[in-house]
């Protein structure tokens, strides 16, 4: 694959002026409705719990203690570790919400593959219906291309017919082309790896910036780039790859200037929760405060939001 240069000074100058944009109250107000509906609510603690876990599911169903009109989504998703994915199924059974399971020795991903693949299993056979993976930086970095995309090829086979969702740890990537070229060969790499004959559909893979635990996460000018690098591909086989910006994304002016970005980069087909994601644990509180402050003219008090 021929690597694409990237000019550092024009994407974080376009990527500023995203964040530059007027938005009216009402515009405001759907697109906050909008976010929250693309939010993934995460948990991926070592001291995490079946209750944590249940009690995370029904804040995602109902993200304010109160209705609005009209009323508020419920999240996209709940992202659990393996082992809490059948607690979080049974919590979301005959709901909307998807259950996503971190996997392939999430945050590392430094374990031999036929572990990875084995974890990857045992979270499909609980019930997940997506899976993050975690790419190998070590082989990446070090320049093994084709082991890092054979990787990846074997990990989307043992998702089934779950979703994937790459994680490139952007952080330790180092340049913007870095970034262009990890995010090509993920992307060329699953799709090569359909679960039927049919092929790739929409949505079925994404491409996301971190795991949340390493910093800097997910910037706007690595989200453009990753952004830049869909566009490319669909213009080239018109299939849709999702994005997920996830880790240091916490207020909803910043989840407003993602989704301004989207549309200008991909279009509107894309700002729906089937093609993009927030990867996020406390944006959920923002975007409640933000909206029953534009409902009610006036910031919320203790309690009107769960995790306030």
């Amino acid at each position: 694959m021929r690597a694409r240069t990237v000019d550092p000074v024009m994407v974080h100058r376009r990527a500023a002026e995203f964040t530059t944009r007027s938005i009216k109250a009402s515009t405001k107000a759907h697109g906050i409705r909008l976010a929250i509906s693309m939010v993934d609510l995460t948990t991926l603690e070592g001291s995490d719990t079946p209750e944590k876990v249940r009690s995370l599911c029904d804040r995602g169903l109902r993200p304010l203690p109160r209705e609005l009109d009209p009323p508020i989504p419920p999240v996209a998703a709940v992202c659990v570790y393996p082992s809490m994915v059948r607690t979080a199924k049974e919590r979301l059974r005959d709901t909307p919400i998807k259950v996503a399971s971190v996997a392939t020795a999430f945050p590392s991903g430094q374990a031999p593959l036929e572990t990875r693949l084995a974890e990857v299993a045992a979270a499909v056979d609980a019930g997940a219906d997506e899976i993050d993976m975690v790419i190998n930086r070590g082989a990446f970095l070090s320049g093994r291309y084709d082991l890092v995309q054979s990787e990846i090829a074997a990990i989307k086979r043992a998702c089934g017919p779950a979703h994937l969702k790459i994680i490139l740890e952007t952080g330790e990537l180092g340049t913007l082309d870095q970034v262009r070229l990890a995010s090509d060969l993920a992307i060329e790499a699953a799709t090569s790896a359909p679960a039927t004959d049919s092929g790739i559909d929409d949505g079925e893979i994404f491409i996301k910036t971190s795991t949340g635990k390493i910093s800097p996460a997910a910037t706007m000018s690595v989200v453009l780039v990753m952004l830049e690098a869909i566009r490319d591909h669909f213009g080239s086989t018109g299939v849709r790859i999702g994005m997920k910006p996830a880790g240091g994304i916490r207020t909803s002016k910043s989840a407003l200037h993602h989704l301004v970005m989207v549309k200008e980069t991909l279009g509107a087909d894309w700002l729906r929760p089937s093609l993009f994601r927030f990867g996020a644990s406390s944006l959920l509180d923002d975007l409640g405060r933000q909206l029953l402050r534009i409902e009610n003219a006036r910031y919320s008090g203790t309690g009107d939001v769960p995790g306030s």
